[in-house]
């Protein structure tokens, strides 16, 4: 069968297969994918077709067959899920991460990156400086003006001992200027009451 001679076989049955694909598979869709995946099988195959060996039933066969592993495979999936428990429950992110990551959003981006680089990831002032481009004393500062910014976005109320958040009351902890810890989380100051 030549190119030419496959784009009209191709054109002529391709309906006719997908309407009894659909029959057998009752999905459009799914019936279109198999008979077209067969006609992509076929095509290797073109120089084998003869228009007198019926080169649709073989189409026709190995879209069914396709039809068939994906409906098993399909089974097979469903059926693993139902065995499968479904995950526990997860916990939500801890107010005072919550609270940090709220503070630090508002800070420039330079101070952002320099405190989660040296609070957070443990990164020394010199390497920060080194992967940034920007000098030691620039990395410092920063590092000050937003630890500085920080202790004023994370706060506690001392009269109530409630934490707050830019004294709206939405929850977090308090951070002092220099007192981020390195697993990620802030370092309460303790108000040394009983």
């Amino acid at each position: 069968m030549t190119e030419d001679e496959f784009d009209a076989f191709y054109a002529a049955t391709f309906p006719r297969l997908t309407g009894q694909l659909s029959a057998f598979t009752g999905d459009r869709e799914e019936a279109q994918d198999v008979v077209q995946e067969a006609f992509v099988r076929a095509w290797d195959r073109r120089g084998d077709f003869l228009a007198d060996e019926a080169p649709e039933a073989w189409i026709r066969t190995v879209a069914m067959r396709l039809a068939v592993s994906r409906w098993r495979r399909a089974r097979r999936w469903l059926e693993l899920v139902r065995r499968t428990p479904p995950p526990g429950a997860v916990p939500g992110p801890d107010p005072d991460h919550t609270a940090l990551v709220a503070a630090l959003r508002q800070l420039p981006k330079a101070q952002r990156m320099v405190i989660v680089l040296h609070h957070l990831c443990d990164v020394s002032v010199e390497q920060i400086a080194s992967d940034t481009g920007a000098p030691v004393g620039t990395v410092k500062a920063r590092l000050y003006r937003g630890r500085a910014a920080l202790a004023k976005h994370l706060t506690v109320d001392e009269a109530d001992g409630v934490d707050r958040l830019d004294g709206a009351g939405r929850g977090g902890g308090a951070v002092e200027a220099g007192e981020l810890g390195g697993a990620g989380a802030p370092v309460r100051k303790e108000s040394g009451r009983v």
